[in-house]
């Protein structure tokens, strides 16, 4: 792999090279002409992350952390089969599995509204699944050219006292990984940075060294809406 990276990198390099040769020699110059007025050639970055809600719930799970019970599904049948498994009393949640936020306020072609609903019963879970899978959802971030839904995840609905956001994301500005927390979860993010930009936290983290332990109670603090006192994290305004 290493080696067809390299002679990638080499091929892109020999047809700059090349192309800077023939565009010297059409000014009537010569190949140095152009000779530390050329960056060196770089790979293109690829981005190849990239995790369905099922998948992380899945990865939460496995680290130790409380999630909603729940199934992916790829047909409306297999919907009706989980949402009786979970055999919740309460409601169940059918969720379009897309990569794309705001698909709470999104629109299906079909005309179906949301693409997170909640349910009553395994057949409306068949029903709703029928409107999602194999249509496309239409959000802010799809724009007109859409996404197609392949999959639902159903599972059980939980009542927090309160949500929060939290993100790890790779920022150019601070040239590595960030901490994004807010005590004002539940809603469109994007919303709360145009609407309250500091009611966003922001932490950078030493990609070699980690997160600290300082760092952690910090932004949990901040983003609790409380403050650091004597160690520990207080909070105004509400349970955890």
């Amino acid at each position: 792999m290493a080696s067809s990276l390299l002679c990638g990198l080499c091929v892109r390099s020999c047809g700059a090279r090349a192309a800077l040769s023939a565009a010297s020699k059409v000014l009537g110059g010569s190949p140095g002409l152009f000779v530390g007025h050329v960056s060196p050639v770089q790979a293109q970055q690829q981005r190849n992350l990239s995790l369905h809600e099922y998948m992380s719930i899945g990865l939460l799970k496995d680290a130790g952390i409380s999630v909603p019970a729940g199934m992916v599904a790829s047909s409306s049948e297999e919907a009706y089969t989980v949402a009786k498994q979970i055999g919740s009393k309460d409601l169940v949640v059918v969720k379009a599995q897309v990569l794309a936020g705001g698909r709470g306020k999104g629109t299906f072609e079909g005309g179906l509204k949301g693409g997170v609903k909640i349910v009553y019963s395994p057949e409306e879970a068949r029903d709703i699944s029928s409107q999602m899978i194999g249509r496309k959802l239409y959000t802010k971030q799809t724009g007109e050219a859409g996404r197609i839904c392949n999959q639902v995840f159903i599972c059980e609905r939980r009542y927090p006292r309160r949500e929060y956001y939290f993100a790890i994301t790779m920022e150019r500005s601070f040239q590595g990984p960030v901490l994004i927390g807010s005590s004002q979860g539940g809603v469109n993010i994007e919303d709360v940075a145009a609407e309250n930009p500091d009611a966003i936290v922001k932490e950078p983290i030493d990609i070699v060294e980690g997160i600290k332990k300082e760092q952690a109670v910090k932004g949990a603090g901040e983003r609790r809406g409380g403050r650091e006192r004597g160690g520990g994290v207080t909070e105004r305004g509400g349970g955890g």
